[in-house]
């Protein structure tokens, strides 16, 4: 069977990843807007209707603009936005969030792709509280490292220019976009505190969960906790620390659907740090979006992955 696939914004970075996933595979048809009327709403609403599936890379309020452009039609949505990743109406995109979590993307009619900081924020926090290693009310801090191609087209051209620094930190207003669809995609009922980073490298990154430890919360029962969670998972492995080494690499799984997480510590001095590493362009937006495709339409979930 044949599936009708439309891309609205597939110009921008994370439109250009899914199209070069897709347009090779036969049991996909891309539905194309003539570049002169990409912004013509009656157009993209025949593509709309087109479609068995559209995939929604477009700037927050384009996002909610679309959803009433394709409102009455049967058509299925994946927004790679923020815009609706905390609404109740839509299904959150991370299969591997849980155990019913699969099965409730495949059934839905609107899903939401998780950002990128938050997917590998999400994948270590979420599992820890429902093993109850890490509290709801917990102070906790995340810091990250992303490849600059997560900052769109502006940041792109200013890094290709040769006008950008080599690393800088940014989001200290702990406004993040990402910060309340982490709180609601764990459970976290306190804030965490946030410190976001862009280094002078186009795709990839690192996430990283400082924690304390003691009699419970030692660092072989949070990889127990996280190995157990993701056990028989495709695209979430979690790896011995020793197998990893003294670095982490950002960069290391660049061009991939998968994410990788470990922890590292000492539980004598009582500290430990859970890292996830993704392309941010792969798990962390183009990958997650054409992984959340197949299970909806019902296709092999490796796919163009």
């Amino acid at each position: 069977m044949e599936y009708s696939i439309f891309i609205d914004g597939e110009a921008g970075t994370t439109g250009l990843q899914i199209r070069e996933r897709l347009e090779s595979r036969e049991e996909i048809r891309l539905i194309q807007v003539d570049p002169a009327r990409r912004k013509d709403a009656d157009a993209r609403r025949e593509a709309f209707a087109e479609a068995d599936l559209a995939i929604l890379c477009l700037p927050d309020e384009a996002a909610r603009e679309a959803v009433e452009l394709a409102r009455g039609l049967d058509v299925r949505l994946i927004d790679a936005s923020t815009a609706h990743r905390v609404d109740e109406r839509w299904t959150f995109g991370f299969p591997e969030l849980a155990a019913d979590q699969r099965d409730r993307i495949a059934s839905a009619r609107l899903v939401s792709n998780p950002g990128c900081y938050s997917t590998g924020a999400i994948a270590m926090i979420a599992p820890l509280i429902a093993a109850g290693l890490v509290d709801e009310d917990e102070y906790l801090a995340i810091n990250a490292v992303s490849g600059y191609s997560g900052g769109g087209k502006a940041l792109i051209a200013e890094y290709e220019d040769g006008g950008a620094p080599d690393h800088f930190v940014y989001g200290l207003n702990q406004r993040h976009k990402h910060i309340p669809e982490i709180m609601v995609h764990t459970g976290l009922r306190v804030q965490p505190i946030f410190a976001p980073s862009v280094g002078n490298f186009a795709q990839g990154m690192a996430v990283q969960l400082p924690l304390h430890l003691d009699e419970q919360r030692t660092t072989a029962a949070l990889f127990e906790a996280l190995a157990d969670h993701y056990a028989g998972q495709q695209f979430v492995e979690v790896v011995e620390a020793g197998e990893i080494g003294a670095r982490i690499v950002p960069t290391d799984l660049n061009g991939t659907n998968m994410m990788r997480i470990s922890v590292h510590g000492d539980d004598d001095n009582g500290c430990a740090t859970v890292v996830a590493v993704l392309d941010n362009l792969g798990k962390g937006a183009s990958g997650a979006a054409v992984q959340n495709l197949n299970i909806m339409l019902d296709l092999d979930e490796e796919a163009g992955l």
